[in-house]
């Protein structure tokens, strides 16, 4: 009974032990080191079964944020399998971006096309490239027919930032060891969130528009002498633009009146508070200007020449069997504050 026992107490322990080193077999299997090293070592065929048939730079425009879509067209806009392969071939030796750090943004631009032999209005994807040595801007601007003010706020605030782009070929590499040239928009807003969000904030982000500040040349508000115009009048506020070289503010005034968008009685109320809006209007053009003098006079020359050969390029899919025909609804505008292309494909 007593060898039985030992026996028995032997054969439990193996057990435990079998156990035991199973476990630790499990823990070194999980650490990430050694996970490295075999896929140093391990020949192309091995690679992971999700990199098999996909192009390098295939998932690059979806990785781009569309910034600016409303969230309920999100997905919209991923009902066809689009092709990017023009700004994938950039990327390639003798391609526009080859060897060029450049910084990527998503947006989209709904329009009338054909499809299927009839027109539809399709939400279609646009990658804007900007090819620069820094980011282009830290911040996102706001605005609307809607809403009345402008906002430029940081990225941060609307949960976005420049995040470097790994390519498929790279990703089971150390990221710390990378060196990256391509770094993309991204928005870490969940979705999920998005019903106890408010309203206004919801509206945000639909409103959002990339920002970008040239300071080597006036933008569009230091050169206007137009002022938009809300008086507040019953029985309905009076709605117009005002341009100060152009308009006469007397005649201006009385055609309004004729054409009953103005009461008599509020002629000269309406007067005083068009010349207030246009001496904020200058205000805030020659605060620009300065500001845009004081920071050329302090910035760099090599910050100069940045800003002096920094490109923008403007990628809309290419044409395939299985998506829309955009070829007739190119153009270059970007937005508001980037104002054109330097080229478009």
């Amino acid at each position: 009974m007593k060898k039985g026992a030992k026996r028995k107490a032997a054969s439990q322990k193996q057990e435990e032990n079998e156990v035991k080193a199973s476990q630790e077999s499990q823990k070194e299997n999980l650490k990430p080191l050694p996970k490295a090293k075999r896929a140093k070592t391990s020949k192309p065929q091995s690679q992971p079964e999700f990199f098999e048939d996909k192009r390098n730079l295939e998932d690059l425009w979806k990785a781009a944020f569309p910034v600016g879509t409303e969230w309920d067209q999100l997905d919209s806009v991923y009902q066809f399998n689009w092709n990017f392969s023009n700004l994938e071939d950039a990327f390639e030796e003798g391609g526009k971006l080859y060897g060029k750090k450049v910084y990527l943004f998503g947006c989209t631009e709904p329009q009338l096309v054909p499809y299927k032999g009839e027109n539809k209005v399709i939400c279609i994807p646009v990658v804007v490239a900007v090819v620069s040595p820094f980011p282009p801007s830290d911040k996102i601007g706001i605005n609307s027919v809607q809403r009345e003010t402008e906002e430029i706020v940081s990225m941060k605030q609307m949960k976005m930032d420049w995040v470097p782009y790994i390519p498929l070929e790279k990703r089971d590499s150390q990221v710390d060891r990378l060196i990256f040239q391509i770094f993309i928009l991204s928005c870490t807003q969940r979705r999920v969130a998005l019903k106890q969000m408010k309203i206004d904030r919801l509206k945000k982000y639909e409103y959002c528009l990339p920002y970008f500040y040239q300071p080597l040349k006036e933008d569009e508000l230091e050169q206007s002498t137009e002022v938009q115009i809300i008086f507040p009048a019953e029985p309905k506020p009076v709605f117009c633009e005002f341009d100060w070289e152009l308009d006469e503010l007397e005649e201006f005034t009385d055609k309004l009146i004729e054409e009953d968008e103005l009461d008599k009685d509020q002629k000269n109320a309406f007067k005083e508070f068009v010349k207030e809006k246009v001496r904020e209007a200058k205000k805030a053009n020659r605060q620009a200007r300065e500001a845009r003098k004081k920071a050329l006079e302090e910035m760099s020359q090599e910050t100069k020449a940045a800003f002096e050969k920094m490109r923008f390029y403007k990628f809309y899919p290419v044409q395939t069997p299985d998506t829309p025909d955009v070829s007739n609804v190119k153009a270059p505008f970007i937005n508001r504050y980037y104002g054109k292309a330097h080229e478009i494909l």
